[in-house]
């Protein structure tokens, strides 16, 4: 069948790689979270609590584009495994605060081998990572603007 629409072939659409490559990409983390007992997701929240510390379950969530919905689940079961402690802020009773355990301390020393184990599956330059790094961050950074856009 002929194609009547250029713009309308999978080949010409930018969301297609970026879709095919980050599921491939999540699944082969799954091997190396595995022995871990995370999820890709709950490595990427406790990834944002290494690094930045308690934080509200809204600043998680905007720091990581997921919404309350996404993140609150993946909070409780990272919370039943002894990774998390959630608690209620005391300035404001809406707003629940998340930080790292002693045993999610000792999980980080064991998270530091992941990077390595995947940089080896995409086969780019140091360059060409970093440069895709870049764009995808400025793609991220515009749509982050046209969202606070909205919401003004």
């Amino acid at each position: 069948m002929a194609q009547r629409y250029e713009q309308l072939k999978l080949e010409n659409q930018l969301c297609f790689p970026l879709y095919a490559c980050a599921k491939e990409i999540v699944r082969r983390y799954q091997p190396s979270l595995e022995p871990l007992g995370l999820t890709y997701t709950q490595y990427l929240v406790m990834l944002a609590l290494w690094e930045y510390g308690e934080q509200t379950v809204k600043e998680l969530g905007r720091r990581l584009w997921l919404d309350s919905g996404t993140l609150t689940p993946v909070l409780k079961k990272l919370d039943a495994k002894g990774y998390v402690h959630r608690r209620r802020s005391s300035d404001d009773e809406r707003s629940v605060r998340i930080c790292v355990t002693e045993a999610a301390q000792a999980l980080e020393e064991r998270a530091a081998e992941v990077p390595a184990k995947i940089g080896g599956c995409v086969c780019l330059s140091a360059q060409e990572a970093k440069e895709l790094h870049r764009l995808l961050y400025r793609v991220l950074s515009g749509m982050e603007a046209e969202y606070e856009g909205q919401k003004a």
